[in-house]
């Protein structure tokens, strides 16, 4: 058995803050061709997840916050917000659960920011058909304008 301590999270979030993309998976699958993902995902604000769909339908994604508090922005196919939510405990919404086809990203609004996160294996690099094209890439000059844009949905 596999058990998720308050320790186990506070290590994995030290990981997030001192990795240069600050963040950190925690897999509790055993390869990345498992059928089932399972994992943590600490990641720490300034993080940067460009959005981005899963066109396979078994690839529903779930997110189920731990700690800290996570924003979650679903978008139409030309880049408008579509939705949004705030996880936290404080709020009392804890977990989505987001549909194959429908472009999504997440960001970390407070340090220690630490979910656990499920979706059907194996794991592919997302294709041009995935990636949302109207934001910008890792790396790209234009990322932080973003973040800033995204986060102020929350403020």
């Amino acid at each position: 058995m596999k058990i998720v301590t308050r320790k186990l999270v506070a290590d994995i979030s030290a990981e997030a803050r001192q990795n240069p993309r600050l963040r950190k998976n925690h897999n509790f699958h055993p390869s990345d061709e498992s059928c089932c993902h399972r994992l943590l995902n600490a990641i720490e604000p300034g993080s940067y997840i460009r959005p981005h769909r899963h066109l396979d339908p078994e690839k529903d994604e779930a997110f189920i916050l731990l700690s800290g508090s996570l924003g979650v922005i679903t978008f139409t196919d030309d880049g408008e917000v579509a939705e949004t939510v705030l996880l936290s405990h404080a709020g009392g919404n804890l977990a989505v659960d987001i549909p194959y086809g429908v472009y999504h990203t997440a960001l970390s609004l407070e340090s220690g920011t630490v979910f656990y996160e499920t979706k059907a294996g194996p794991y592919r690099q997302l294709d041009d058909a995935e990636t949302a094209i109207w934001a910008p890439e890792d790396g790209d000059s234009h990322v932080k304008d973003f973040q800033v844009q995204l986060q102020s949905l929350f403020s």
